[in-house]
């Protein structure tokens, strides 16, 4: 790692150590972030396994019961009574904090179940056949909103190992190389000094001497 361009004075180097100190610390920083996204996305990825288990499982519920409701009263019918039934979904906002970091999540609220058609007109499980429906809208709200929150995590996440590998690899090293290099160097200008200063003060008690 080539060391900074740099000239090798004492004032120079307590800027280096001063940059080498706050890269240091920003290192350190930046890997309990590092940590703590990666463990947050672990945890949402394990919800959203379990709500990708709840979806199939609402999904083998919900089609095979509209499938048997078509093939009981017909497309005809079914179309009727989905005409005559007005429900309203209200779907919101809500403000997360995941990490210290901010998301919006989306919510969905299921409306109360009430009656748009005679009994005589309707298929038995028509209630059923809705409540499936309104189950997997639940869970398919749920699990955009988790998405959403992954995707950005993990982009958080790369990000961050980023400017972790930058101070890593690059800062961190060629900035300790800088410091080690103005060290020895003022060191060595320190033994010159001394030596130049102990042959004057030779050469003056000789010349005393005499």
């Amino acid at each position: 790692m080539a060391k900074m361009n740099i000239a090798p004075t004492k004032s120079n180097l307590l800027i280096i150590k001063e940059q080498l100190a706050t890269a240091q610390e920003g290192y350190e920083l930046l890997e309990q972030k590092r940590e703590i996204l990666v463990m947050e996305l672990m945890h949402l990825v394990e919800k959203v396994k379990l709500l990708e288990h709840n979806i199939n499982k609402t999904i083998e519920q919900a089609y095979p019961a509209l499938k048997n409701m078509l093939l009981a009263i017909g497309s005809d019918r079914v179309e009727h009574i989905a005409a005559s039934v007005k429900y309203d979904f209200k779907f919101s906002e809500s403000d997360v904090t995941i990490a210290g970091i901010p998301f919006i999540t989306l919510d969905v609220e299921l409306p109360q179940r009430e009656l748009f058609y005679s009994f005589m007109d309707s298929f038995a499980d028509s209630d059923k056949v809705m409540m499936e429906f309104f189950e997997l809208l639940k869970l398919l709200t749920e699990m955009a909103s988790i998405r959403t929150i992954v995707w950005r995590l993990a982009a958080e996440v790369k990000k961050t190992q980023r400017r972790v590998n930058a101070l890593d690899k690059m800062v961190i090293p060629q900035t300790s190389e800088t410091k080690v290099y103005i060290e020895s160097v003022l060191e060595e200008r320190e033994r010159e000094n001394v030596f130049v200063l102990k042959t004057l003060k030779a050469k003056q008690q000789t010349g005393e001497e005499k």
